[in-house]
């Protein structure tokens, strides 16, 4: 057996149980929506949804590439301020004592709530949903920075003093490193809110984007179209979570 025969035989034999639950799904919704067993309005036959997919997949590929103009910068932009906050709390306990529960005061807050007045008071729609995505996404990594700054094994530490690692040499080499599982994980793990908040701030304020075209054909009634849409967007975002678990595999090979 060659390399890609091993690849896709540990692919299934890892994911054989996942692939069931959904071939599962799919099966019990096609017979469902096909013998009319629920309303065909609002659940229309697995032909009519695979039939508006091939019919705007460019259309959706369009949307696809507006959500992401907005989304990949959203993401750098709060995985910096993440690690900028995150690394100056966690190596200043006195800042880290006066300010973390403010932090957590603020990030305990949704989103959602804020989603008026940035749409309001933001100079365009690209700004509000910049700012919503970034707060919706920065704290879990903000919390898992602190988190792994704080928790640093003394002897790293100890380490990085005996040869004269220090200043930004030792937080890029020894600090970030060592901490790196904990901050990843608040990475990974904000995520799916992340395009949660995406899809959201597109449904009520853009022109175009994923969230904007299952909005706007459930709005017309087009449910094959609002059907393929919203499976559009969960492949989409199963596989940007796939992505990123990909890379956080590789950047903590050396963890267990």
């Amino acid at each position: 057996m060659n390399g890609a025969g091993k690849t896709i035989a540990r692919f299934f034999k890892r994911y054989w149980i996942t692939i069931l639950v959904y071939l599962f799904l799919i099966g019990l919704y096609a017979y469902v929506a096909n013998n009319h067993l629920i309303n065909a309005f609002l659940f229309p036959t697995t032909q009519a949804i695979c039939k508006a997919f091939a019919g705007d997949r460019y259309i959706m590929l369009l949307n696809l590439i507006a959500s992401l103009s907005i989304l990949v910068p959203a993401i750098v932009i709060s995985l910096a301020l993440a690690l900028l906050i995150g690394v100056i709390m966690g190596m200043n306990r006195g800042l880290r004592d006066a300010l973390h529960p403010v932090l957590y005061t603020i990030s305990v807050v949704p989103s959602i709530l804020l989603s008026p007045f940035a749409l309001l008071l933001a100079p365009n729609f690209r700004t509000a949903s910049l700012f919503l995505i970034v707060y919706e996404s920065v704290w879990a990594t903000v919390f898992g920075t602190i988190t792994g700054i704080m928790t640093i094994d003394r002897r790293y530490l100890d380490k990085a003093e005996t040869l004269e690692l220090h200043g930004f040499r030792k937080l890029f080499r020894v600090m970030l490193p060592a901490a790196s599982p904990s901050i990843i994980s608040g990475f990974v793990n904000s995520l799916s809110g992340t395009f949660v908040m995406l899809v959201y701030a597109e449904m009520y304020g853009a022109e175009y984007g994923m969230g904007y075209y299952v909005r706007q054909n459930a709005m017309l009634g087009l449910y094959d179209k609002t059907w393929a849409g919203f499976i559009f967007m969960i492949v989409i975002l199963v596989i940007i979570m796939q992505i990123f678990e990909k890379i956080r595999n590789r950047l903590l090979l050396w963890t267990m």
